[in-house]
């Protein structure tokens, strides 16, 4: 039997995932969870097989804990369900270790699919997302990302500068770069253009 957790925020999509993911002969939904926060306190507990998360929860996101996940268990296999087909929550989450990466209006069927198939170690990407990741990669560096994740928070170049132990003009200079690789004109186009793509 393969034991499943799940983390949705919406208590009605939860209950019928778990309703279609339990007439599975094979699969038992052992944990279920409102936010990423929770979803790392069930899985901790009842280490299940596989985790399916959703992107959007409050708190913690289903990709920060996919990645927290695989630093404190291991063993779990992550699956992302979510609405969001933006390529850069596809890369992000194979950053995490995510095996696999499904959209919601995929048949319940694949979904059983990909959870025998992570259980295994087998990767299991919806293929117009991948395609749509090769077409238009992540131009932002990891450093770039993290600056404009501060800037988001509102913090000035002289905080993020302290924050990342870094000088005021580097930290321009990395924003100045980022700006350029996103094609915008000011830190607010910015960040606009990088969370709509998925890359933040």
């Amino acid at each position: 039997m393969i034991r499943l957790l799940l983390a949705e925020d919406q208590g009605l999509v939860r209950g019928a995932l778990r309703a279609l993911l339990e007439l599975e002969d094979d699969l038992t939904v052992v944990a279920e969870a409102g936010s990423g926060a929770e979803a790392l306190e069930l899985a901790r507990r009842h280490l299940p097989d596989v985790a399916i998360l959703d992107i959007q929860m409050p708190g913690m996101d289903g990709l920060e804990a996919a990645a927290q996940l695989r630093r404190e268990c291991p063993g779990v296999k992550v699956i992302i369900l979510t609405t969001f087909a933006r390529a850069g929550f596809l890369e992000r989450a194979l950053k995490a270790g995510v095996l696999g990466y499904l959209l919601k209006d995929s048949p319940a069927e694949k979904l059983a699919e990909a959870v025998r198939a992570v259980v295994q170690g087998q990767r299991m990407v919806d293929p117009e997302l991948a395609l749509e990741a090769l077409a238009e990669p992540n131009p932002l560096s990891e450093r770039e990302r993290q600056i404009l994740l501060l800037a988001e928070r509102g913090l000035s170049s002289k905080e993020i500068a302290s924050h990342l132990n870094l000088s005021e003009g580097t930290v321009r200079n990395y924003l100045s770069e980022a700006l350029s690789k996103l094609g915008a004109k000011n830190r607010l186009e910015g960040l606009q253009i990088a969370r709509a793509k998925g890359w933040l």
